[in-house]
């Protein structure tokens, strides 16, 4: 391709070929190549004035485009769009060493599929959890109930406490009102910044639950994450689910990627992978690594403790500052596919898998 003497477009001067070159060329502008004599390569018509092939439009082209010289009408629209090579998005330093962290740890998401997972649902249940997780009544109560002889089971009053009962077969009814076992729900979301984790609370500005819209079913969040820290947050209406990856006999294993004002010293790092004396006790980190080598702010925590604010309060412990706080794991769980402040629900197969306390 040859060069235009009052210019040389770099931009288009490619390896990759003519017809490509071109294509970026045309769509860029149409009045470079219109009107343009292959002698000369000036771009006037007999008359002097510039032109294009719809007729005299003296100002375009006339000036340097506002965002950039050389730049595709396109790449003004589509925020971002640089950031892409070939499809592939670019990972920083720190992106990977979290990935390489993330790729030795079991994760429910992304790797097993409903599929190869036997189904470990609860199917038989005691009759006063049945009742309760109908929305009647407690647990309690509903032992009340059944010893007074208002609960039918297929037909047949039952007063005997600890009886159990099908979730899917069985016919239970409450003074004549058949009864339906809620179905429970699982939900993953993605936190953002800013979103305070409570079901109610009616002086925070912004809640985890105005970003469940669309969700029908009364949920609450599974543990909590503060305000300033973002990633893997479960919501379910399943109490004995919530109970099995919060309670700290369970040892359910989160990883938080950490962004610090300054760098972590080798003997701090040592320290918390040893154990270090809170408030409320000694906290060890089970893995605690740079995932940046050239930025030792960055870093890749596990910790088994859910206790409120633990990540932050070991780091301002020994006098750093967290800027940044993203929980990317929790009990098996990623934010693999989701956006900041998106969310879905597990698959059948994720939440069996969960169910069979498969992961820590």
């Amino acid at each position: 391709m040859e060069d235009n003497k009052r210019g040389t477009r770099k931009r288009i001067v490619r390896k990759t070929g003519e017809s490509h070159a071109e294509k970026v060329d045309y769509s860029t502008s149409r009045s470079y190549s219109s009107g343009r004599s292959s002698a000369s390569g000036e771009r006037k018509s007999s008359s002097g004035e510039r032109k294009s092939s719809f007729g005299e439009r003296k100002s375009f082209g006339s000036a340097p485009r506002k965002s950039g010289y050389g730049k595709p009408a396109y790449g003004r629209s589509k925020p971002g769009f640089g950031k892409r090579t070939g499809g592939v998005k670019k990972h920083s330093d720190a992106e990977d060493g979290m990935n390489a962290m993330l790729s030795r740890k079991p994760q429910v998401t992304g790797k097993y599929s409903d599929s190869n997972v036997k189904s470990e649902i609860q199917e038989v249940v005691r009759l006063n959890k049945f009742i309760a997780n109908s929305g009647v009544c407690s647990r309690r109560e509903a032992d009340t109930m059944i010893q007074g002889g208002v609960v039918t089971v297929n037909g047949e009053v039952v007063t005997e406490l600890g009886t159990k009962v099908n979730i899917y077969t069985d016919d239970v009814r409450f003074n004549g009102q058949r009864l339906k076992g809620e179905a429970k729900v699982y939900i993953l979301m993605n936190k953002p910044k800013g979103y305070v984790t409570t079901a109610a609370d009616p002086h925070a500005e912004k809640t985890v639950m105005d970003l469940l819209k669309g969700c029908p079913t009364r949920v609450f969040p599974v543990g909590r994450l503060d305000k300033n820290t973002t990633g893997v947050l479960m919501f379910t209406n399943d109490g004995e689910m919530s109970e099995r990856l919060t309670h700290p006999s369970f040892n359910k294993k989160k990883i938080y990627q950490v962004v610090l004002d300054h760098a972590l010293k080798e003997e701090d790092q040592q320290a918390i992978l040893k154990g270090i004396e809170l408030g409320d006790g000694l906290i060890a980190a089970d893995e605690l690594e740079y995932i940046d080598a050239h930025d030792h702010r960055q870093l890749g925590i596990e910790i088994p403790s859910g206790k409120n604010r633990i990540v932050r309060r070991i780091f301002e412990s020994l006098g750093y500052d967290v800027k940044a706080l993203d929980r990317v794991y929790f009990a098996g769980l990623t934010k693999k596919g989701l956006k900041k402040g998106d969310w879905r629900y597990l698959t059948e197969g994720e939440v069996n898998i969960l169910k069979m306390g498969a992961f820590v």
